[in-house]
């Protein structure tokens, strides 16, 4: 699943985080069909945001779309989703959660399973590496993402 397009677009967000000095995760939606409908990257700290995580980011430049667009489709992800992007995922019918990673920081992998979703962790060193550099080199602001 590391060459899927969705997952590679997901890393590609990432890296676009990272290049604006914002926290390296991002993120993409692809419909059951295989489209990708949105996809983003965590723009808290660019755009002075609380609920900008790459999977909001990724919904919100999915457009204002019919329920059925959404339902059955897959998030993409380079980092566990947050309770906020869990959350999200339920309400949008997402069918199956992509993860990079999981070593870094773990969300509602477990919530998600219990709701019935799919939930695959790849254990990216791609993604790995790009948190663990963040989380080194800008501790507070990671800190502040994850509400700490």
């Amino acid at each position: 699943m590391d060459q899927d397009p969705g997952f590679i677009a997901a890393v590609e967000e990432a890296k676009k985080g990272a290049a604006e000095g914002g926290v390296p995760i991002g993120a993409a939606l692809v419909s059951k069909d295989g489209q990708i409908l949105g996809r983003g990257h965590n723009m808290r700290a660019q755009n002075g945001s609380a609920i900008l995580h790459a999977e909001m980011s990724a919904l919100e430049n999915s457009g204002r779309l019919p329920a059925s667009a959404y339902e059955g489709a897959t998030m993409y992800t380079t980092l566990s989703p947050c309770d906020m992007c869990t959350g999200a995922c339920l309400l949008y019918k997402v069918k199956r959660v992509i993860i990079g990673e999981n070593k870094n920081f773990v969300g509602g992998e477990d919530y998600l399973h219990a709701r019935g979703r799919e939930v695959v962790v790849l254990d990216n060193k791609e993604c790995k590496h790009l948190m663990e550099k963040f989380i080194k080199e800008k501790p507070g602001l990671w800190n502040e993402d994850i509400s700490v």
